[in-house]
């Protein structure tokens, strides 16, 4: 069976110079999902990533949405196939590519430039997400011109609204359960932790996103006048908001870890031994010191760990000079990145608590929901990270590292919300790729160990079966 892999392995080192390319024509349609002016060209790459699927070897569709189309194609694995199936997600469009001055070439005229880990593809979506789109694509490609079939049932969704918000993703995964049940779902949207170490993200941070509006006075008041008499909603609102965190930096919702679940000291001794550099971090955001949740290191903070930050705050007068006034109401922007277990609900429920509780008499709160999706966590013990560990090993010729990420990426939990299925991330993008910056770029290397990996699981799911 090993020999079945060693021939696609072969027939993808063969055909590199012919994927690079397909790559790069990929890559010249510039389809920019938020601009209304490029709305044709999204319809084309749908048009264009749908056919190259169909001459791969797999039954594709393109389906349109009240925006834009949807990519679907499905291939039934080998005769007789009675393993899991793979649904593969992704998407084909693209940030925009202003400030289009900084490009040192043409952000849709990809070119293959040297750089300090060998040749790297430059162009927008290279790394983000077309040039991961297609390392699953040919390596479908490599197994059905070496054996004819895949060796595993697979479907493809892939999207064309992800860098501007999915909208229609979930009505779409609603209306087409069926057509896209699966044992897992596969995410290539993601990072290895350098061009030698492969990496699964097995942990993503869910979000709860609210605005805290606290109203008082009818009418903003002259602070000389009413000051000290009336309560002013500035005021009251920065104190609820100090109390948000005790001395020890721990977020004061109660029952806020209750959920929370600690990472296992084999992951933690795996995490410290990657050699993170906390001053290079702390350096790439311009800080000398690191502040947060006491007696936990930095990347515990941004992985694994629950946080509360305040991302905005205004009322009263905010103009040039002096009004001396006491404002009617005062609004604060706070999100909640949460982990494991936590409950989106749970936690709104917590903070609209909190905050009225603390209220003076005469005032009022009132809240305005902007997102609430889980955290995504994968069990050390799921047979298909181990399938996704084994794939990375054969090609690296070491483990995979099992990191997190302290972002959100909402596709992964609407796929398993409604279609529940888990997922593993198994991306090939590095930290200095410029992903939605100016010469967005991806390794060349990390374009063939993606090919190649994703091969490699296709082999491992294949020998799973019921």
């Amino acid at each position: 069976m090993q020999d079945e892999l060693t021939a696609v392995l072969e027939r993808l080192e063969l055909d590199r110079d012919g994927s690079t390319q397909r790559l790069f024509e990929f890559l010249r349609i510039p389809s920019v999902s938020a601009d209304p002016a490029h709305t044709g060209e999204v319809a084309r790459a749908a048009r264009w990533v749908c056919d190259e699927l169909r001459q791969v070897g797999l039954n594709a569709v393109v389906k349109p949405t009240a925006g834009h189309p949807m990519v679907v194609a499905t291939h039934e694995g080998p005769p007789g196939y009675d393993g899991p199936r793979i649904l593969y997600y992704g998407h084909y469009d693209v940030q925009p590519a202003d400030p289009v001055a900084l490009w040192k070439s043409g952000p849709f005229d990809p070119v293959l430039v040297d750089g300090p880990r060998g040749k790297r593809i430059v162009a927008r979506g290279a790394a983000d997400d077309k040039g991961q789109v297609m390392s699953f694509i040919e390596a479908f490609r490599g197994w059905i011109k070496s054996h004819g079939t895949l060796p595993c049932a697979v479907t493809v969704l892939l999207e064309g609204e992800e860098e501007s918000g999915s909208e229609n993703l979930e009505p779409f995964l609603k209306s087409h359960t069926a057509e896209l049940a699966a044992d897992l779902c596969v995410v290539s949207d993601t990072g290895m932790w350098d061009m030698q170490t492969p990496a699964i993200t097995t942990r993503l941070r869910g979000l709860v996103y609210v605005e805290i509006t606290i109203h008082g006075p009818d009418k903003d008041l002259h602070s000389g006048l009413y000051g000290g008499a009336v309560a002013n909603p500035i005021n009251v609102l920065a104190s609820i908001l100090a109390s948000l965190h005790d001395g020890t930096r721990r977020v004061t919702l109660p029952g806020f870890y209750d959920d929370v679940e600690e990472v296992s000291p084999s992951v933690l001794a795996q995490w410290k031994a990657l050699g993170f550099d906390d001053a290079e971090f702390l350096a790439g955001a311009g800080m000398a010191d690191d502040f947060g949740e006491i007696g936990r290191s930095n990347m515990e903070r941004t992985w694994s760990r629950p946080t509360c930050d305040v991302n905005g705050i205004y009322g009263g007068y905010m103009g040039k000079g002096a009004k001396t006034v006491i404002a009617s109401h005062a609004t604060a922007k706070v999100s909640f990145r949460l982990v494991a277990a936590q409950d989106p609900r749970k936690v709104i429920h917590s903070i609209e608590t909190f905050v009225r509780e603390r209220l003076p008499e005469g005032c009022r709160a009132d809240f305005t929901e902007f997102g609430a999706n889980p955290a995504f966590h994968v069990s050390e013990k799921s047979l298909y990270l181990g399938a996704a560990e084994r794939a990375l090993a054969r090609v690296y010729g070491k483990p995979a590292v099992l990191i997190g990420s302290g972002g959100s990426i909402p596709a992964v939990g609407a796929i398993s919300r409604i279609l529940g299925a888990p997922s593993i991330l198994m991306g090939f993008g590095l930290e200095d790729d410029c992903v939605h910056s100016p010469n967005e770029k991806f390794e060349l290397g990390c374009f063939e160990g993606a090919k190649r990996s994703h091969a490699a699981l296709l082999f491992e799911v294949g020998q799973m079966r019921r």
